[in-house]
């Protein structure tokens, strides 16, 4: 993927993280390293689709890694309800900048932003597979991220090569113990997916290494 990694961005989301958040826990776990990843890749429009009653650590690191990157910070809420109370529980925590907040279902919405190189979606939203599938990512390359990944099962983690289209290349994968576990998928910018599109007629094997948690991609 041709994203830039910044090592100065990503541990200034993280420490901001961890400030903003008031320590680690299992929630904030996962948005700490949400965060930085967003911000270490530099990410200018990261998306997230919100589960109504659900935390909102996640856009809190989310909103501190589109200010560490000057990017655009846009989340996904089902109803006008959950609008309301997702913007009650982030004016908690002061000093931190709200989203661009969207009501709608997730797997529309997606479809109207373009060039996104930063989403998150929670595992526990309808449909969360297809709003990964249907989202415009970036040509550059992009990080995608399921949170909640255990509420999936033990033998029902996303199936990456499945949900995204043929034409979208992973580079590489992995499920990390953080938070209720958090499913990561690195998918490679355009000049790449069109270069590994010449060898038609092979096929993408999957395989899951069951201590580290890692997928491998092969191809055949």
């Amino acid at each position: 993927m041709k994203l830039v990694w910044s090592p100065k961005r990503a541990s200034g989301a993280y420490l901001d993280t961890v400030k903003s958040c008031g320590g680690l826990n299992r929630e904030s776990s996962a948005a700490e390293l949400i965060s930085a990843m967003a911000a270490g890749w530099n990410a200018r429009l990261i998306v997230e689709a919100w589960f109504s009653g659900g935390a909102t650590t996640t856009s809190v690191g989310l909103a501190i890694a589109a200010r560490h990157s000057s990017g655009r910070h846009v989340c996904i809420v089902q109803d006008e309800k959950s609008k309301i109370d997702y913007i009650a529980a982030m004016q908690e925590y002061s000093g931190v900048s709200l989203p661009e907040v969207v009501v709608g279902e997730a797997a529309e919405v997606i479809e109207t932003l373009a060039g996104v190189d930063f989403l998150v979606v929670d595992a526990r939203c309808k449909y969360y597979n297809r709003v990964f599938r249907v989202a415009k990512l970036s040509h550059l390359g992009a990080v995608l991220a399921c949170k909640n990944a255990t509420q999936l099962g033990i033998n029902h983690r996303i199936k990456w090569v499945g949900v995204l289209d043929n034409a979208t290349r992973i580079v590489r994968s992995v499920i990390l113990p953080v938070g209720n576990g958090l499913d990561i998928a690195y998918i490679s910018s355009k000049g790449e997916k069109l270069d590994c599109q010449h060898s038609s007629g092979h096929r993408w094997i999957s395989h899951v290494d069951p201590q580290s948690g890692e997928e491998h991609l092969f191809r055949q």
